[in-house]
């Protein structure tokens, strides 16, 4: 893989692969192919100079040029042979239909609708830390033939100003993502309950989750205190808590709650009604869970849990009926969702974005 430059006129620059060739086969290494990274696709005078000047075939040297997504980068490469050329090296015939992948990519220039998404946490100035839940949404708006835009929203500035909490009327839905410590909780919680007041559709991944049950325990059970133990470890209403797996234990980091887990979903639920089946498998990060104490009281008030795992030990997904869409899930939805097949949750949540667009 080299890189070759475009000046401001456009031209391309190949000498940075000629001469990076030349190092390699100078210390005995002769490459089969040569993938070039550059701003615009390679015309074939390019190809042609690079392929006489490493010694590759021209049907070898691969244009590997910026493009609007990357889920069209293997497109632009299978057009090109690549796949071909790999896999007749190794002495394979190439049997993948490519059709479905591209008619979804050619998606991408016919998105006829947008929303915008107010995302709401605490790492919020390293969007990398998002960049999964990003995906999930590209693919959620994909399969909806809509362009999702996120802003990306400090939960501080709630804390310090709840008037600002008005700004979040201009967007079509609310993401809290997941997160961890006190910094930035105490403006998540009022936005949870902003959007259950405003009727505003609401995703809570995690963090999101426990601190909705925050909200609703604080605004709806009236209990004034109410809090997680990661916040507030003498709270007298901890209606988040400690996993009990996870008193005895003071090192932290991979000892939490990880991986895969079974989760049983309730039938007649909104739950039930995304997923089409009763029983999912979905990836935790967590050390917190609801405390099912309060069950009993949150369900009397409104707030159903519909999902459960660990023959019913852990509280799993919560909604709130008579809302446009309100879903916490204590797991992480957007490490299941992929090209081509969005995860439930998420698509159910961008399509209710959709009937709730407001520009």
């Amino acid at each position: 893989v080299t890189l070759a430059p475009t000046t401001n006129t456009g031209e391309i620059k190949t000498k940075p692969t000629q001469h990076s060739v030349q190092e390699l086969r100078r210390i005995g290494i002769q490459p089969d192919i040569i993938a070039v990274r550059s701003k615009v696709a390679l015309d074939d005078n390019a190809k042609r100079k690079i392929g006489l000047f490493a010694n590759v075939n021209l049907n070898a040297v691969i244009s590997s040029h910026d493009v609007s997504s990357i889920y069209k980068v293997p497109e632009i490469l299978e057009e090109q042979g690549l796949v071909n050329i790999i896999l007749n090296r190794f002495g394979y015939n190439n049997r993948f239909n490519w059709n479905g992948w591209k008619d979804l990519t050619r998606l991408y220039d016919n998105l006829n609708k947008e929303i915008k998404i107010a995302m709401v946490g605490e790492y919020v100035k390293l969007s990398d830390s998002y960049v999964s839940i990003n995906h999930a949404f590209e693919h959620a708006g994909l399969s909806l033939g809509c362009k999702v835009n996120i802003d990306m929203i400090d939960s501080e500035i709630f804390e310090n100003n709840k008037s600002k909490l008005s700004m979040l009327d201009n967007y079509d839905g609310i993401l809290v993502p997941g997160g961890f410590g006190k910094r930035g909780s105490e403006g998540i919680i009022l936005t949870a309950d902003y959007a259950r007041v405003k009727n505003i559709p609401y995703l809570g991944i995690c963090f999101g989750f426990q601190l909705a049950i925050v909200a609703f325990a604080r605004n709806v059970c009236k209990i004034e205190n109410a809090n997680s133990t990661e916040l507030d470890l003498y709270t007298k209403d901890p209606v988040v808590d400690l996993l009990p797996e996870q008193r005895e234990i003071d090192k932290l980091g991979g000892t939490m709650r990880l991986g895969s887990h079974e989760i049983e979903i309730l039938p007649n639920t909104i739950a039930y009604k995304l997923y089409n089946k009763d029983k999912i498998i979905r990836r935790h990060r967590h050390r917190y869970e609801f405390n099912q104490a309060y069950k009993e009281l949150f369900e009397k008030l409104g707030m159903r849990f519909s999902a459960f795992s660990d023959n019913n030990r852990r509280a799993e997904i919560l909604e709130l009926d008579n809302h446009k869409f309100y879903i916490g899930v204590q797991y992480h939805a957007e490490f299941s969702s992929r090209f081509g097949k969005p995860e439930e949750a998420f698509l159910a949540f961008v399509n209710a974005c959709i009937n709730n667009i407001k520009h």
